[in-house]
């Protein structure tokens, strides 16, 4: 049985830290293509980082480029989201998921095996 715990959420002030983790168990997370999302209220799920197998790939949306990693460790099941420069407009659900067929990497419906989403909320 496939299960992907997204952690790490929480309260920040803008201009801060925090470090996303996703531990993703029961697929083949080695061989899989990873991204992060994230959803705001009354908004769509956007596409804001991706990450091939091999770790040496990475593609991220505009809106976080320059402020946000992504990375994975392949023995220990688990991606990663490292955000700095947090802003206000990064208040989000963020999900970690396996892509499961082709297409843009910035589109959800590419995706499967969905976490519940772990808070992020950032105060100015």
């Amino acid at each position: 049985q496939v299960q992907v715990v997204e952690s790490g959420g929480g309260l920040v002030q803008a201009g801060g830290s925090l470090r996303l983790s996703c531990l993703a168990s029961g697929l083949d997370f080695g061989d899989r293509n990873m991204a992060w999302f994230r959803q705001a209220p009354v908004k769509e799920r956007e596409g804001i980082a991706y990450i091939l197998p091999n770790s040496r790939t990475t593609y991220y949306g505009d809106s976080v480029k320059g402020r946000f990693t992504i990375s994975r460790d392949n023995p220990k099941n688990t991606l990663y989201l490292q955000m700095n420069r947090l802003k206000p407009e990064d208040t989000a659900m963020y999900y970690c998921a396996a892509q499961w067929r082709g297409g843009a990497w910035y589109d959800s419906r590419n995706f499967g095996y969905w976490g519940q989403g772990t808070q992020v909320t950032v105060s100015s």
